[in-house]
């Protein structure tokens, strides 16, 4: 293999999600006053059913806990998200969507489609599925060689 085409290909993709995520980090501030990080919570709330652990969401977003108590204050200020002491140890919180929290989410996950259909509405549908194949064996490649 051309480790010197390797390399350029990293680099490239990092430039590439870079890019995007500026961009989505503009739109989301000035169409919802919210941060792509608090967005990301939201999301991870959503996929998981409407509340998580604080714990699990600090891996699931694969940042501190104490990263993730930031945010949360933030989105829990505006009403989106409340926390909850667990029962049986007040020491585990458990973050969930408020009802507002939730209707804002599927406005905004609405509209994160919309951008990132934007951003690449230059590029074919079928060259779109061939990219998205070849980044999933991608990923297949590297976890089965970090294993």
């Amino acid at each position: 293999m051309d480790s010197e085409l390797a390399l350029k290909t990293w680099f490239r993709m990092l430039s590439n999600t870079a890019l995007i995520e500026q961009e989505l980090r503009t739109l989301f501030v000035n169409e919802f006053n919210v941060t792509l990080p608090q967005f990301d919570l939201m999301a991870a709330l959503h996929h998981a059913g409407g509340s998580e652990k604080m714990s699990a969401l600090s891996k699931w977003m694969k940042v501190s806990n104490g990263n993730i108590t930031g945010v949360v204050d933030r989105l829990e200020r505006d009403g989106l998200v409340a926390r909850q002491a667990l029962p049986e140890d007040r020491r585990v919180k458990i973050i969930h969507l408020t009802e507002t929290g939730s209707e804002v989410f599927t406005q905004m996950a609405k509209r994160h489609k919309e951008w990132i259909s934007t951003l690449l509405d230059e590029i074919s549908e079928g060259d779109l599925e061939q990219l998205h194949l070849q980044l999933m064996q991608l990923s297949k490649t590297i976890k089965r060689k970090l294993q």
